[in-house]
């Protein structure tokens, strides 16, 4: 295991905030990181990692909040892989019709 002080950056309203924090992390981890992102950038490195992996706990904890909110019975019109692949492909068009008007404007 190898410790390691870290300064984590957060973004908070347009400035930098920084926080210090003890870690302890294998040295495996700590050695690949390097490689990766420089001992220079050891924070940034796993800030942004740590930022990733909340944004998908966060996800997976709406998905589990929400299961079953969606169903056949209230969208009848969503029952089949091609009529998702509709849908999805209507949604897409909309949003770029909208993306060239605001482009536009």
């Amino acid at each position: 295991m190898y410790t390691y002080n870290a300064t984590f950056k957060l973004h908070n309203r347009g400035h930098f905030m920084k926080t210090k924090t003890h870690l302890v992390l294998p040295q495996e981890i700590l050695e690949e990181v390097d490689q990766i992102a420089g001992k220079k950038k050891r924070s940034l490195f796993i800030a942004e990692a740590a930022r990733e992996k909340l944004e998908r706990e966060r996800f997976l904890r709406i998905l589990d909040e929400t299961k079953g909110a969606w169903g056949d019975k209230n969208h009848p019109e969503l029952k089949t892989d091609r009529d998702m692949e509709r849908y999805v492909r209507e949604k897409r068009q909309s949003y770029r019709k909208r993306l060239k008007r605001s482009a536009n404007e």
